[in-house]
Order: structure tokens, then C-alpha cells, then sequence
């Protein structure tokens, strides 16, 4: 098990979170992600690491971005 935290931006509200959440969760491998929304960190656990690259597609995908 692989567990990695980002950092997601524009991030304002539950369907911010249910919108990332959704969209990272269907990344291969991925079994669980948490959102804390105040600190705008996505904690993501998975079978083994991702690349980032992935992730940030995943998020851009969600309407949101990594931040740098």
C-alpha cells in the first residue's frame, strides 16, 4: 500500500471534494481518498505509488489543479 498526500487548489465547497474524490478514485489502484477541504490536502491510498502526472490529470479532469 502506497498512501500520498497533495495539495489541490480552488477548492471551496463538498461538491469541490465529491468531484475530486470522484475522479481520483478512478485512477487504477486507487482504494481510498480523503479531502480535508479547509487545507485543501487529498490524501490518497492506493496498491502501489502513483506518478503524479496521473493524479494532476485527474484533478484537472475534476475542474481543479495540483499545486506546484
Amino acid at each position: 500500500m502506497a498512501t500520498q498526500t497533495y495539495t489541490v487548489t480552488g477548492m471551496t465547497c463538498s461538491h469541490c471534494v465529491n468531484s475530486v474524490s470522484t475522479e481520483i478514485g478512478k485512477l487504477p489502484g486507487v482504494t481510498d481518498v480523503q479531502v480535508d477541504l479547509p487545507a485543501g490536502a487529498v490524501t490518497v491510498t492506493s496498491d502501489q505509488p502513483l506518478e503524479q502526472a496521473a493524479v494532476a490529470a485527474a484533478v484537472d479532469e475534476a475542474g481543479y489543479a495540483l499545486a506546484s
